[in-house]
């Protein structure tokens, strides 16, 4: 399988742990069966080579990231560098045009896309290899994986099928909703849209070539700083006719918040920090200053040396909107 993972963003939905030079993704929270720690990104690459050994994997990234993928994962992955932040269609016409250009990868060849960041099971990545497949089989000309909703939640966008069927073709694709949107979405048969997808390459670069005059790859890195800043779905998904959504009822959580992580995360208390008589909290300390917390119920507590963060689980997914200039 030629898989991309998607290694973007800022860090400040993670922040003060994660940063514009520590990403979430590189931050040691798991905890491996030997008892050592291993990041997302650990996590993910580890668990790809053991359902297919011989997965080529190909990171999108930015260019201070590359030491730390090189130290968490060594030389076995490429690494597809953007110059600067332009959304996700650059990063993947850019990704796709180095699967052609550096790896020969025949322009035939499909690609699978997937963000690093998701908390999955083996299922997840058994199903990749399928829509792998099902993009080879040129039925649709792009082909995504629908999580099956377990709430009607305002954080993803939503698939609209056709049918409910395993594999389906896709009737439109809706924004982030509010709660009320979201519960007529589910009851249409509505797939939360994962951002993970499936073409085949020449697909791709014939639209950047399109939207950008361009598709190798030294000529969009060249001109990367002056490409379009459009997203993926808009320039695509939105656009396609043939479509295809294949459904994946397993486990599926986006680590973007507070409170999903922790809910990932095998240990309440990590660092200098104690916690007595708390419900449902997590307390982290990169600090040399003792933290206790005490009698609280449902936060998240977090001392670096970058700042400090006290937040109610439920409430961190506003996290991003208050950072910005801290």
């Amino acid at each position: 399988m030629n898989l991309i993972l998607l290694s973007g963003g800022s860090g400040k939905r993670l922040w003060p742990l994660s940063n514009e030079t520590r990403s979430k993704q590189f931050l040691k929270v798991f905890t491996r069966k030997d008892g050592t720690r291993e990041s997302m990104l650990q996590r993910t690459f580890r668990m790809l080579c053991d359902v297919d050994k011989d997965v080529s994997v190909t990171i999108a990234a930015s260019e201070s990231q590359a030491v730390s993928i090189r130290n968490q994962i060594g030389d076995s992955v490429g690494i597809s560098i953007e110059p600067c932040r332009r959304d996700t269609f650059p990063a993947i016409a850019l990704a796709t045009a180095y699967l052609h250009d550096v790896q020969g990868i025949d322009l035939n060849k499909a690609v699978v896309v997937c963000p690093v960041d998701s908390y999955v099971e083996a299922e997840y990545y058994e199903r990749l290899l399928k829509l792998e497949k099902m993009a080879e089989k040129g039925e649709a000309n792009l082909v995504l994986m629908g999580i099956e909703p377990t709430c009607p939640s305002e954080k993803y966008g939503y698939i609209i099928p056709k049918t409910s069927d395993q594999i389906s073709e896709v009737i439109e694709f809706k924004e982030k909703p509010d709660a009320s949107a979201a519960k007529e979405y589910i009851t249409q048969g509505a797939l939360w849209n994962a951002g993970v997808f499936a073409y085949k390459l020449k697909y791709i670069l014939n639209i950047a070539e399109k939207i950008f005059g361009n598709s190798s790859y030294k000529g969009l890195l060249d001109n990367y700083t002056e490409l379009a800043q459009i997203s993926f779905d808009y320039a695509v998904a939105e656009k396609e006719k043939k479509i295809q959504v294949l459904r994946y009822r397993g486990k599926w959580k986006d680590l973007g918040t507070w409170n999903s992580l922790t809910e990932a995360m095998d240990d309440e208390i990590s660092g200098n920090a104690a916690a007595y008589l708390c419900e449902n909290t997590h307390v982290i300390n990169e600090t040399q200053i003792p933290l206790v917390a005490l009698g609280v119920k449902n936060l998240a507590i977090v001392a670096t040396p970058n700042g400090i963060l006290i937040t109610e689980k439920n409430a961190s997914d506003k996290l991003k909107e208050y950072v910005v200039n801290l």
